[in-house]
């Protein structure tokens, strides 16, 4: 799962990073709320971790543009203060959960996994899009500007994942680590086979032939059309 953290705290952003990356997480750190604005409109997250106190925008009213913006991806809120205050404003906001400063690590992570069970119930019924293609994770159907693509499980799994991670490159490892089981990690001309049907199937829709666009000596990417 794909975690945004927006933490202005070198220190505390850096160890977050580390501990979540340790934990199975791939983790996008960002120091200012308007990064963080525009990290959680262009990609797609499992969870977002806002700290309050933000430069720019903060963390609250971060979360409540996001809401208005129609996203629902769970948020865990960070305050440094203990006061009903933040807490409230935080929940009226549109944030899950929220941790005070200090934390325990432990504690944290339970409550990520918690809020990563509760956003996992409305996954299934999301729809993934980019430009004229749409994937439905509820009905497992691929379209593209309306005609039904017939995907291998390993095709939709690919296309799933570059949906989900719209401009941002994915490099082979990271290909490999979402979408097979680590005990049967295929090769490289593997995963470039899938892709190369994948895209046939994308351009015989409709789709320009670089939809997924290759950026060379680093892995794959959506192109924006």
């Amino acid at each position: 799962m794909r975690i945004l953290l927006v933490e202005d705290d070198q220190q505390l952003g850096e160890s977050l990073t580390e501990a979540l990356t340790d934990t199975g997480y791939i983790v996008d750190w960002v120091t200012d709320g308007e990064m963080g604005w525009i990290q959680a409109t262009d990609l797609e997250y499992g969870l977002l971790i806002l700290d309050v106190m933000l430069p720019k925008i903060n963390g609250i009213n971060l979360c409540q543009r996001l809401r208005q913006a129609g996203k629902r991806v769970p948020i865990l809120m960070l305050t440094a203060r203990d006061t009903n205050t933040d807490k409230v404003a935080g929940l009226d906001a549109g944030a899950d959960d929220y941790v005070v400063k200090p934390f325990d690590l432990l504690e944290l992570l339970a409550r990520l996994r918690a809020l990563a069970r509760r956003g996992n119930l409305g996954e299934a019924s999301s729809l993934l899009t980019w430009e004229k293609a749409q994937l439905d994770q509820a009905t497992h159907e691929v379209f593209y500007d309306g005609e039904l693509l017939r995907l291998t499980p390993k095709e939709f799994s690919l296309l799933a994942l570059f949906l989900r991670s719209g401009r941002r490159v994915l490099s082979r490892a990271v290909i490999i680590d979402q979408c097979w089981d680590l005990d049967v990690a295929p090769d490289e001309e593997t995963v470039k086979s899938h892709l190369k049907s994948l895209r046939q199937k994308l351009r015989k829709a409709g789709a320009p032939s670089d939809l997924i666009e290759t950026v060379h000596g680093v892995g794959y990417r959506l192109k924006q059309v």
